[in-house]
């Protein structure tokens, strides 16, 4: 049982599906880096305000100390939110007291795919696996199995094969299992 109901990641629903992000010469996107353990409160604040905004989520199940099974959803990239608007809404962001300072993004088309990666990733319900300081490794393209259009690199740990997306800009990621023969070279 949840602690809290599972929270909206994204604002609009339809802001990663457009294919025109990146084109809109008023707005941009812009990661905002949030106070420890203020991701939540902070895209609560900016839905109050109607700026858009993207704050990948996942699923941690633990158990409580009396050994009850909980789940609680948790930020994929912790004190990290994406936020797309113009100059005036990035002011607005940095004022809501839970922001730290924002990092404007050069690339944005490129952060764009990215982060639709992340959110197809996290709409499949596989475990994901947060992955920080990226070593690179062998560009792959998943060709079949659940994951099936998926780009990103592959690597192992304890003997399984990962497919690892990356978000460039943060130079973090997230990984979930998959068969090596699912996958080939770009």
């Amino acid at each position: 049982m949840p602690i809290l109901a599972h929270e909206p990641d994204v604002y609009p629903d339809s802001l990663l599906d457009q294919a025109e992000i990146g084109l809109d010469a008023d707005r941009e996107w812009w990661v905002i880096h949030t106070k420890p353990r203020q991701e939540k409160e902070f895209v609560r604040r900016l839905l109050r305000l109607d700026i858009w905004w993207y704050l990948p989520q996942i699923t941690r199940k633990f158990r409580s100390p009396n050994g009850r099974q909980r789940e609680s959803f948790v930020p994929l990239f912790p004190g990290y939110a994406f936020v797309y608007g113009d100059a005036e809404q990035r002011l607005k962001a940095l004022e809501t007291g839970c922001s730290v300072h924002s990092l404007p993004v050069s690339d944005g088309v490129q952060l764009t795919r990215d982060l639709q990666q992340i959110w197809r990733l996290t709409q499949t319900g596989a475990p994901l696996t947060t992955e920080a300081q990226l070593e690179p490794g062998r560009a792959v393209r998943v060709n079949s199995g659940p994951f099936r259009g998926f780009e990103g690199r592959v690597f192992k740990r304890h003997s399984a094969a990962r497919l690892l997306v990356i978000v460039n800009y943060l130079q973090q990621g997230v990984s979930v299992e998959l068969e090596e023969y699912d996958v080939e070279a770009v």
